[in-house]
């Protein structure tokens, strides 16, 4: 791991340090390395890294990219007004902040798929990917790792990815966009303290991918055909299979797309 620079993110949380890394195993371990040491990093630190060599997807699952040509970041938030069972109303609101900005640049066909994936015309454009913990009953400190492909134009290992070079026919610069991503990323959040979920929610729900259509799934090696309608304030997707709904949690069932 090698500095790059540490620098005033004046944008963000009153100009807290965005501190920017050469090559790293992943911006979210760093932060996490960082924060067992008692490092005093204020809320809204982000952590940017040029090269991320182990990224990590949803438990466990890779996330890799070229060198430079993506945006790879992880942002220091600690939401101790929000209970540990709501956790999920943190995801959604920085995943609609997310999709505000993806939305304005790239248009309609970027989708969200639960629990944490972008995508547009059914390729991959980026996750998040958000590790809390817990202190009683709240949350402590969350560490928020968003990884977009940007610049990138070959995935010679992920053939359902895409990039918004790809898209736009033209280079987008990584910096704007990481500014415009956590001037979004702020007001969403500040928008949560106030406790107004519900348009965070009615919003993912909104651009949610696959959302009242009908779609394959897989629960346990049996595919099922349903349509999802929504999700809950737990995070649960729910999906109605028939005459019948049902809610599940994450990695108990998967969208075949």
């Amino acid at each position: 791991m090698e500095h790059l620079q540490s620098n005033t993110f004046s944008s963000f949380f009153n100009g807290q340090k965005l501190i920017s890394l050469k090559r790293v195993s992943s911006t979210n371990d760093y932060l996490k390395q960082e924060l067992s040491k008692s490092t005093p990093f204020p809320e809204g630190t982000v952590i940017m890294a040029e090269e991320q060599f182990m990224g990590r997807g949803q438990v466990g699952s890779r996330w890799e990219g070229e060198p430079g040509k993506n945006l790879t970041f992880s942002l220091l938030l600690r939401p101790d007004f929000l209970p540990a069972h709501h956790q999920f109303q943190l995801n959604i609101a920085i995943s609609t902040a997310v999709h505000r900005v993806l939305n304005t640049i790239l248009g309609d066909a970027v989708k969200l798929k639960w629990p944490n994936d972008i995508l547009v015309d059914d390729r991959k454009l980026g996750g998040i990917l958000i590790e809390n913990s817990v202190q009683g009953a709240y949350i402590r400190e969350s560490v928020v790792g968003i990884g977009i492909n940007v610049n990138q134009t070959d995935f010679q290992y992920a053939h359902r990815a895409c990039s918004i070079k790809q898209l736009l026919h033209r280079e987008y610069i990584l910096t704007h966009l990481l500014y415009e991503l956590c001037e979004s990323i702020e007001r969403s959040y500040r928008q949560l303290k106030t406790h107004d979920f519900l348009a965070h929610q009615q919003y993912y729900i909104a651009h949610l991918y696959g959302i009242g259509q009908n779609k394959t799934f897989r629960q346990q090696n049996k595919e099922r055909n349903g349509s999802i309608t929504g999700v809950d304030s737990y995070g649960r997707l729910i999906i109605r299979f028939g005459d019948d709904t049902e809610t599940f949690a994450f990695k108990e069932i998967e969208m075949l797309y």
